[in-house]
């Protein structure tokens, strides 16, 4: 397995099976200390297979983009973002590929550092 194919697999079990219901209810909240454990967590996930800093950085974008605040930026300048029962799975996979670009390159930056 690549680096990537392994973060991306630490990020589901870290983004959906280790979430709990008080992560999940607010996280969205950049302060409550709900999404900065949910970024550490994987902050500590990520460490398993990343140098320290490039972990910590992980960790900390996780916990933005779980703000919401990039999706809802990205849909404003896109006009994009599905109406109806389309909304909420648009915006869960439009967040999930947020967090994988950002694996994406820390795996690329890390592999050919």
């Amino acid at each position: 397995m690549t680096t990537f194919e392994i973060s991306v697999l630490l990020h589901l079990v870290v983004d959906w099976v280790l979430q709990n219901d008080w992560i999940a209810r607010n996280k969205s909240d950049l302060w409550h200390p709900a999404g900065w454990v949910h970024g550490a967590m994987h902050a500590i996930a990520m460490s398993l297979i990343f140098p320290l800093p490039v972990a910590a950085i992980i960790g900390l974008t996780h916990t933005l983009i779980d703000t919401r605040v990039p999706a809802r930026l990205w849909a404003r300048i896109y006009r994009a973002g599905g109406t109806g029962a389309y909304q909420v799975p648009v915006a869960i996979w439009r967040d999930q590929v947020f967090h994988l670009c950002v694996l994406a390159v820390a795996a690329i930056v890390t592999v050919t550092a």
